[in-house]
């Protein structure tokens, strides 16, 4: 019986979290940001009903609060560029409302107009993704319709409501998305290297076919999109320094991220160029033929194994640049490396010694060796490492970054719900635990704590 209680907690708990930690101590880590996040948004949407209670002496209204509410959603550079556009969605949303309630009432008809007036309002506003708001406001507004409430009340609250949310994401801003920015870069190196694998383990098998390499071409797609998530993280890590007390003394970590993101896009595409040449090479028929001979599809399947190797520890050297630790990172990409054009060169012997027959498939494979050059030149630590010490240069011009230790301290941290003194302390607890089960994330964990300064 208590084994089933087992299970079905166990079951329950991976539905309702699917993410959760496999170890209690990790509980509170993981908890901590989503609690900050709950009581934030919880308390400013308290305090806009709280104060429009306070100046317009009406406690029936709750526009303050939703503004409140949908304000403190963004940063704080985009609280105040995007909450003039959501105090324009939500008042517009109010005033439609207003007029159907205050002429009409609530019914099918007047709920349908309410939200097909606000939706062409909204375009012609032109408020982008913040549209929908307006009829989500229009309709709450007129489903707890009060004919005592005044269209210059709901409008006084709206203001009033705004201003709360602007006025807390300024003094307690939302933290920086970091680790987000380092798993997105994590991402795109892994999507980039799986079909890499794979097509190595399919060469070491036997012969291949040209199915098989569309289909690693297609599996490319998804490193694709693994980019423009990761852009996406990148630009919102930048956007967050806006205004944000939390980025005080703290280093710029887009330029590192987004020039290793480009690195990485390149590689998509070398890698890419790779597949469609393999695909060219492939014999048409359906029975695969083998026009290389095992030892020559052994090299070749080291080979892809080594770059799919490299590609992952670039994308490791990335999240370790941007933590300031990335010699350790950079050692063994150096290393693996190295390795790649050892076996290249190998590759290179036994293709010229066996060229298995016509001329043009002797072309097709010195293309083969070309795209392999292409993914290799993406991947220059040299240049790299030229990157990096600029940046370090643009940072250390930085005044910000040259606070006394005990300002720093007392700073927030980018990330933590701690002030930077406590949260150096927890994360490193963290790092040691997870280094002792040689954990991955190890890099990115260390991004919030390690750049405070650059090396």
């Amino acid at each position: 019986m208590r084994g089933r209680i087992r299970r079905g907690l166990r079951r329950l708990t991976r539905f309702a979290w699917p993410t959760h930690p496999d170890r209690w101590r990790d509980v509170p880590y993981r908890l901590v940001p989503t609690i900050v996040t709950t009581v934030r948004l919880t308390s400013g949407a308290v305090l806009g009903y709280l104060m429009t209670w306070l100046i317009t002496g009406s406690n029936t209204d709750i526009t303050g609060a939703l503004t409140a509410l949908l304000v403190m959603q963004a940063s704080a550079y985009s609280t105040l560029r995007m909450g003039i556009v959501r105090v324009g969605a939500v008042l517009g949303g109010v005033l439609v409302a207003t007029l159907l309630s205050n002429w009409i009432g609530l019914t099918w008809w007047s709920l349908g107009a309410a939200v097909a007036v606000s939706l062409v309002l909204s375009k012609v506003l032109r408020l982008g993704e913040q549209a929908i708001e307006m009829p989500i406001s229009a309709m709450l507004i007129l489903a707890v319709s009060n004919p005592e409430i005044a269209a210059e009340t709901r409008v006084l609250n709206t203001l009033i409501g705004a201003g709360v949310g602007i006025t807390l994401n300024l003094l307690y801003p939302p933290p920086m998305p970091i680790r987000p920015a380092g798993d997105s870069i994590r991402a795109v190196a892994a999507a980039i290297s799986a079909p890499l694998r794979q097509s190595a383990e399919a060469l070491r098998a036997g012969p291949i076919t040209r199915g098989q390499v569309a289909g690693w071409t297609h599996a490319l797609d998804v490193a694709g999109r693994r980019v423009d998530q990761a852009t996406a993280a990148v630009t919102r890590l930048k956007d967050s320094r806006r205004l944000n007390p939390r980025a005080i003394g703290f280093a710029d970590l887009e330029p590192v991220l987004a020039s290793g993101l480009a690195s990485l896009d390149g590689c998509l595409l070398a890698v890419r160029a790779l597949f469609t040449v393999m695909r060219t090479e492939v014999p048409s028929g359906e029975t695969p033929e083998d026009p290389y001979g095992a030892e020559l599809r052994e090299a070749f399947a080291v080979v892809l194994d080594d770059l799919a190797d490299s590609v992952t520890g670039f994308g490791s050297l990335v999240v370790a640049e941007a933590s300031s630790r990335e010699e350790e990172v950079e050692r063994r990409l150096d290393h693996t490396l190295d390795v790649l054009r050892e076996t290249k060169a190998i590759l290179a012997e036994l293709i010229t010694v066996q060229p298995g027959g016509a001329e043009s498939s002797w072309l097709l494979r010195g293309s083969i060796l070309a795209a392999i050059d292409q993914v290799l030149a993406q991947l220059d630590v040299e240049e790299r490492a030229r990157a990096r010490r600029e940046w370090h240069a643009s940072q250390a011009r930085r005044a910000t970054l040259r606070l006394p230790s005990l300002v720093q301290a007392a700073l927030p941290h980018p990330e933590l719900p701690y002030i930077r003194g406590i949260a150096d302390v927890v994360v490193s607890r963290r790092d040691a635990d997870e280094a002792e089960e040689d954990d991955p994330d190890e890099e990115t964990d260390a991004m919030s704590s390690g750049a405070t300064k650059p090396a």
